[in-house]
């Protein structure tokens, strides 16, 4: 079976930060049609620091299942975790890569709450069998959920590797590393300085 590469991002993220991205832009629109030039160098500051939260929390993080290995992109940070340093996945929280580095945590791919079993669809349940815990699966595991559908991606790939003896020559030095994201933390923190300076006015 061809691999087929893979993204997920929560779509409740995407809209939540185009409402508040919205908001914000009509307040500060506010401000100007206002006139009110030190209402806006008080508080715009922070209406752009609230708009790049949302944004980094919601917007930015994502699980990108590639050929070569999984990228968690997280707020303040990106893991790239290759095949082979997979040990086990678990949706127990959010999706979690088990990695000789310790657990790694999407956050892109939250869990549902237990009360999915109840509104499960046809398809929720045709999961890899690794899935599967004394047969069952957990709600964190349904297709419809976000961590689910990542997982189920991720543990097909996985297995196929492993039953093809793909997975045995162990990880390569370096290729299981986590990298800040430095463009995110720089934007936030120049933010937050601004919205502390703006109290000043």
């Amino acid at each position: 079976m061809r691999f087929q590469p893979a993204s997920f991002r929560p779509a409740f993220g995407r809209v939540l930060t185009i409402v508040i991205a919205v908001i914000a832009a009509g307040a500060l629109a506010g401000y100007l049609v206002a006139g009110d030039v030190l209402g806006l160098l008080r508080s715009g500051w922070w209406l752009l620091l609230m708009g790049a939260v949302v944004w980094a929390l919601f917007w930015m993080p994502a699980v990108e299942v590639l050929e070569h290995a999984v990228i968690i992109r997280n707020p303040l940070s990106t893991w790239t975790v290759p095949w082979p340093a997979i040990q086990r996945i678990d949706t127990k929280w959010a999706l979690t890569l088990f990695t000789e580095r310790g657990r790694i945590e999407a956050w892109a791919a939250p869990a549902s709450g237990r009360y999915t079993v109840f509104t499960l669809g046809p398809n929720d349940t045709k999961v890899s069998e690794s899935a599967r815990v004394a047969g069952a699966i957990r709600p964190g595991d349904t297709l419809s959920s976000e961590s689910g559908a990542a997982a189920n991606h991720i543990r097909r790939h996985w297995e196929q590797l492993r039953d093809d003896g793909l997975l045995d020559g162990g990880v390569e030095p370096g290729t299981l590393r986590r990298t800040p994201n430095t463009r995110t933390i720089v934007l936030l923190g120049a933010l937050l300085a601004a919205s502390l300076l703006g109290l000043a006015f």
